[in-house]
């Protein structure tokens, strides 16, 4: 009698979902086709069918970790009102960001540094790139966005790698000194006195007297 084909056509998807469990689980280092299939519960000839190489599925991974990051900002209110403070904004994202599932954080980071070994992964990585800085143009110039993507990036970085706590006022005074944003006017009946504007910008001292 003939063996009937197992219809199962979330299967690929689901060797994708068991290599970020893999990597998170045991590192790069951990990863094969056999791990996978293992991990997915298919048969190894299913992770060769459906990925030819680990480079493929790491392909297919990267994509799929990226879209945890470039769906929360893609969504923020931020991008598409104009009265909203850009740099506050991006301030508090990284922190909900950050404050998740670190070990999610921490996964996708690895994947994305691993396009330094891995030249199949330079054009993915340089994909999400992309797409963070053109999302982020819709409130800012390309230039400062593109300066925005790489501030966030080394916060993150310092954060994961030193195992630090997140800083959401320092992340906005940075990110303000990018977009050249007025400094914040201290608290109502506060004596703090005002700070001068950032370098170039054109926005007057705040005077905390001023009604």
């Amino acid at each position: 009698m003939a063996r009937t084909r197992r219809h199962d056509p979330g299967r690929r998807e689901r060797i994708v979902d068991a290599a970020l469990a893999v990597v998170g689980r045991a590192g790069l280092g951990g990863l094969s086709h056999r791990t996978v299939a293992a991990e997915a519960d298919v048969p190894l000839g299913s992770t060769t069918y459906h990925f030819a190489s680990l480079d493929e599925l790491l392909v297919a991974a990267l994509r799929k970790a990226n879209e945890g990051f470039g769906r929360l900002l893609r969504e923020h209110p931020a991008l598409t009102d104009p009265d909203t403070g850009l740099a506050a904004a991006l301030a508090r994202l990284l922190g909900a960001w950050l404050g998740g599932e670190r070990a999610r954080v921490e996964l996708e980071y690895e994947l994305y540094l691993a396009a330094l070994r891995r030249p199949a992964l330079r054009p993915v990585a340089a994909e999400w790139t992309e797409s963070v800085v053109t999302a982020l143009a819709h409130r800012t110039d390309p230039v400062s966005a593109r300066a925005l993507v790489a501030v966030m990036d080394g916060i993150c970085l310092q954060v994961l790698l030193t195992d630090g706590d997140y800083d959401e006022e320092y992340a906005r005074v940075i990110l303000a000194r990018v977009l050249n944003e007025a400094p914040k006017p201290p608290p109502a009946g506060s004596n703090e006195a005002p700070k001068p504007p950032l370098p170039g910008s054109s926005e007057p001292p705040v005077d905390p007297t001023d009604t």
